[in-house]
């Protein structure tokens, strides 16, 4: 993942100077960025150390294109807490093991994820696992994960799609191997990983047909929006810049592609479901879900909506999301569980 620093910079070369100083433009940044000053020069509270930083941009360029390694150098000076200004948001950065064991597992404080643009539109108002408010909603969430997706019989249940799909990548190394030809093992990995996680989830892989993408196409466009800079992060009020950018069309065409397919998938397998029930061990983690939406076994309602934010829970790019934002146990777990390859 690039760092926002990086990202920043790309994105400031690559705009037009035409554009800048248009009117139309020009003074609603010009008024955002002084609304901004103002703020940065308001009462300071009592925070952790934080090196020094620029106005508006704060410490982003401060992080290289390795941020592990820019924050490890930063903690050598200022501390196993420090506070680092990623444009106007604020961000808490924990060195120490022990620290960030209190932060994450004893105090529930920081239980709560930021609500970035780009994982609220992909995961229907962060109605997902990870990303999701702390709450009744949050614990219901998370007990169909440990009770009903996640126990041991369910995963076990997975292991004929593993070892299948295994035996087929070793298949097609060989016959690379013996034609003396090249592997791509970084493309097929993650072919290998697609394609155990939409057949457990999904029933089955989604390949692209009739022109419309597949599972892992959309996963890895979902991915690099992830990875993609957004002004309303890091400068809430400049969240207008990102239709400049071209992040507000890009954002919308791909969320709509990727509900549009859930939506497809869903309504497929309800289709199914009332030609007859499949056997428990045949059902994959979308059938599990539909079955507990209809029974009314839950304290809550589950809408469509929250069937397609759990359901994207399961998939690379949101442990990708996670892993560019924060850390999550529960879904590292998931994820390892899920690909488990034993």
């Amino acid at each position: 993942m690039m760092s926002p620093g990086i990202l920043f910079q790309q994105w400031f070369q690559q705009l037009n100077a035409d554009v800048l100083f248009n009117p139309v433009i020009f003074f609603p940044l010009f008024f955002s960025i002084l609304y901004m000053l103002k703020l940065s020069t308001s009462k300071k509270l009592n925070l952790p150390p934080s090196p020094p930083k620029l106005p508006i941009i704060g410490n982003i360029l401060q992080v290289g294109k390795q941020p592990h390694r820019s924050f490890r150098t930063l903690s050598e000076k200022y501390g196993p807490v420090m506070l680092l200004h990623m444009g106007q948001t604020p961000s808490l950065v924990i060195s120490s093991p022990e620290i960030a064991r209190q932060v994450l597992l004893t105090h529930d404080a920081f239980i709560e994820r930021p609500r970035i643009r780009v994982v609220e539109t992909l995961f229907c108002g962060c109605t997902d696992i990870a990303f999701c408010p702390y709450g009744d909603y949050w614990r219901q969430a998370k007990k169909i994960c440990v009770v009903e997706l996640l126990t041991q019989k369910r995963v076990g249940a997975f292991q004929l799609v593993r070892e299948l799909e295994v035996s087929r990548m070793i298949e097609e190394i060989r016959q690379l191997s013996q034609s003396g030809s090249a592997a791509a093992l970084w493309e097929m990995f993650q072919t290998i990983a697609n394609n155990i996680i939409s057949r457990s989830v999904l029933g089955r892989v989604y390949e692209r047909e009739n022109g419309n993408k597949g599972f892992g196409e959309l996963s890895k466009q979902a991915m690099d929006l992830i990875g993609a800079f957004c002004f309303k992060d890091f400068f809430p009020y400049l969240g207008w810049m990102d239709n400049l950018t071209g992040l507000t069309a890009r954002l919308e065409r791909i969320s709509s592609e990727l509900h549009n397919f859930l939506d497809d998938v869903i309504e497929e397998h309800l289709a199914m479901m009332a030609d007859g029930d499949k056997p428990d061990s045949k059902k994959d983690f979308l059938d599990i879900l539909l079955h507990l939406q209809q029974n009314g076994k839950l304290d809550i309602g589950l809408t469509q909506d929250n069937l397609k934010a759990i359901l994207l829970c399961c998939t690379p790019f949101h442990r990708h999301a996670i892993h560019c934002r924060s850390s999550s146990k529960t879904c590292s777990v998931y994820q390892g569980l899920i690909i488990n390859l034993r």
